[in-house]
């Protein structure tokens, strides 16, 4: 037996041995050192292909997507269908280019995993002579913008919870309060949720969210499928084209995830599978379109021109359902406040660290309550879903969404840029400037109108006096 036990082991160092030879073989294969990232990559926890689609459907299906049917409203039912499609294209296509252009760089610099900063940086510090001074700016520029996407996001969160909670209880006591009193109550609850110390003790609130917005749009829809007008009530097409800015920036705002597609890359167990045509990329976006354009579509059908900038604020008040409805929305909002609040503190926390030596737990809580109050005090001061949706949706999303990736995949294949990917490219810089200048001043001006009425007579009498 001992023998035989011998003979084994000898049989197995042999194979081991040979296992070594043929990679040390492979990664001096004619000379050439081999580098394969992904092998590389050494993870406690890997996500199976599974459940990175899942992540990824949770992070694209956000508050967003309440605010479709006010998408459509601008842009009218066929109209609306074709260019949700063409804006998923768009922002599937530019996740896409920035995860590709990561893989690239992960064998040109030898590492394993980048964040959205890293693949910029890297990008324009390896790319061609004029990229490489700008790397570091680039880098900080993609941070102040992500800071400022997801604080602004937190904003409008707070401005969706205190609506909902408004109309169910204005439906229940007689006495009205003005909806900012809503928003100001909010502080200490938002603060308490803020104080959770990491992503993991906030992993059960995620559950918990996600299973009160199933049950919350899962009501919703019900409500929409109940007497549906004629389609021939609703115009097909938009019947302003002032209107398709506000559409272009809802929607963008809704189905842009370019935040989160290089963390769940970065935790994959095989990243070469979230790129591919039927990878998890492309089959997520395609899942999340759908339901998006059916939301949008039945949302606009039913209500009309009374849609509001909330699918849920036109629910009935008066039937419990519905109540049901606004209150899981409410909640699954507040408990996803905690994750777009991460994104923020972690990259301000870095930058405080970077600046000061001496800096403990309790500055930390203490930038904590001071983020979520100046996020509370901006909804107070801009209660409004709609017009901040779209600004965010313009002015960062355009950004960090759309322009970017692109000018990312021209700093990473600089020394093999083609005919097509030079017109593809412009196409989308193109589309990036137009969304940034249009959605931006559209959202701004609805704002202005909304809170500041007497702004649009301003500048009426100032165009009269310069026709003049």
């Amino acid at each position: 037996m001992d023998e035989k036990s011998n003979m084994k082991e000898i049989q197995q160092t042999k194979r081991k041995s040979n296992t070594n030879l043929e990679k040390s073989e492979v990664v001096h294969l004619n000379g050439l050192e081999y580098f394969d990232p992904f092998l590389e990559r050494n993870l406690e926890h890997p996500t199976t292909d599974c459940e990175t689609l899942t992540h990824l459907l949770k992070a694209s299906l956000g508050t967003g997507i309440l605010a479709m049917p006010q998408a459509f409203q601008c842009s009218g039912l066929m109209t609306g269908i074709f260019a949700t499609i063409f804006v998923s294209a768009v922002c599937t296509f530019c996740s896409y280019s920035l995860v590709k252009c990561a893989h690239v760089l992960y064998k040109r610099t030898k590492v394993t995993a980048m964040s959205y900063a890293d693949v910029a940086e890297v990008a324009f510090a390896n790319g061609p002579e004029w990229a490489k001074k700008f790397s570091s700016l680039t880098r900080q520029t993609v941070l102040w913008l992500l800071f400022i996407t997801y604080f602004g996001t937190c904003s409008v969160y707070t401005v969706i919870i205190a609506t909902n909670f408004r109309q169910v209880y204005m439906f229940h006591v007689d006495t009205s309060l003005n909806l900012r009193c809503f928003i100001g109550m909010l502080l200490i609850p938002l603060v308490l949720l803020s104080f959770v110390p990491n992503l993991k003790y906030l992993a059960p609130v995620s559950m918990v969210a996600n299973l009160l917005m199933a049950a919350g749009l899962g009501i919703t829809f019900y409500y929409l499928l109940c007497d549906v007008p004629n389609i021939n009530e609703r115009p097909l097409v938009t019947q302003s084209i002032d209107r398709f800015p506000t559409f272009f920036c809802i929607t963008v705002f809704a189905m842009e995830a370019i935040g989160v597609v290089m963390p769940l890359e970065n935790n994959m167990k095989t990243p070469k599978n979230f790129l591919g045509f039927f990878g998890v990329l492309n089959t997520g976006m395609g899942g999340v379109t759908v339901v998006y354009i059916l939301l949008g579509f039945l949302g606009y059908l039913k209500y009309g021109e009374e849609t509001q900038s909330s699918i849920t604020l036109n629910l009935p008040t008066n039937e419990i359902p519905a109540q049901l409805a606004k209150i899981c929305i409410a909640l699954a909002v507040f408990c996803t406040y905690g994750l777009q609040f991460f994104v923020c503190l972690e990259i301000a926390w870095t930058k405080i660290q970077e600046s000061f030596e001496k800096v403990t737990n309790f500055h930390n809580y203490i930038l904590r309550t001071v983020m979520v109050t100046f996020s509370v005090l901006i909804a107070i001061a801009v209660p409004t879903i709609g017009p901040f949706i779209g600004l965010i949706g313009a002015f960062c999303f355009s950004l960090l969404g759309i322009i970017a990736p692109v000018v990312i995949e021209f700093a990473t294949f600089s020394d093999n840029v083609t005919v097509w990917m030079t017109v593809r490219n412009v196409v989308l810089i193109v589309v990036g400037i137009l969304a940034l200048v249009f959605g931006t001043a559209s959202s701004i001006t609805e704002i202005l109108v909304m809170y500041a009425p007497e702004v649009p007579q301003i500048v009426t009498a100032f165009n009269g006096t310069a026709a003049q």
